[in-house]
């Protein structure tokens, strides 16, 4: 099978990362988890104490920030100046510095070749917010999930829960809805579907599920096992 791109964009916690991570095994290709990226720099911006939105001072540490993706048999990992940072970049706080610093175009500009030169490495399946409208425009394949933000918040809810996070699921809701705000009104890449994509709603749907919708998408676009 000739290289292929799948971009899978939605809103945070529509199970983006999950979906696109089982898709791409069944692929047999890589996937890339670009919100881990922007979320490492936040990361990386909130540990030297800089505000998110001072954008001469996150400018000036974008030199400084090394980022690689490092990928195992428990999927992708996050290395931040060689540090794992898969875990840490999973908090409230975390997600809402990452939605502050990308939507500084210095930001997005230093990534943005980072990402594309990922999908030039061979076959990809690419979650985020502007892949089929800004990274990976020419994707074969474009998808936009999404589910409501109940559903949404229930599932992060129960995913920090998991991990041993004191949140409720009020907080987790507002979380959700602030980010949703940020990332569609932003005037750099906003959160949209692109025009050619397809709408996956995967609101009542488990993981199985949505994994075979998002599967019969590509396999209706030439890619993946009849």
């Amino acid at each position: 099978m000739k290289r292929f791109a799948i971009a899978i964009d939605g809103p945070n916690g529509a199970g983006k990362s999950t979906v696109a991570r089982e898709a791409a095994r069944q692929l047999g290709c890589l996937y890339i988890d670009t919100g881990a990226i922007y979320r490492a720099v936040g990361l990386y911006v909130r540990r030297k104490n800089v505000p998110p939105d001072d954008r001469a001072a996150v400018a000036a540490l974008l030199p400084e920030i090394e980022l690689s993706l490092r990928h195992g048999p428990d999927g992708q990992h996050v290395f931040l100046s060689g540090e794992d940072v898969s875990e840490a970049i999973r908090t409230p706080e975390a997600s809402i510095y990452a939605a502050t610093v990308s939507k500084l175009p210095e930001v997005r500009a230093s990534l943005l070749d980072l990402q594309r030169r990922f999908a030039r490495e061979g076959s990809v399946v690419m979650d985020g917010r502007d892949i089929g409208t800004v990274v990976l425009p020419d994707a074969e394949v474009k998808i936009f999930l999404t589910a409501s933000v109940d559903e949404r918040a229930r599932r992060r809810y129960d995913e920090l829960r998991a991990k041993g996070q004191d949140v409720s699921f009020e907080e987790v809701k507002r979380d959700l809805e602030w980010r949703d705000r940020t990332d569609s009104t932003r005037d750099i890449a906003p959160l949209r579907a692109a025009e050619d994509a397809v709408t996956v709603d995967t609101t009542g749907l488990d993981i199985d599920e949505s994994v075979e919708r998002v599967m019969q998408v590509a396999k209706e676009r030439g890619y993946g096992k009849a």
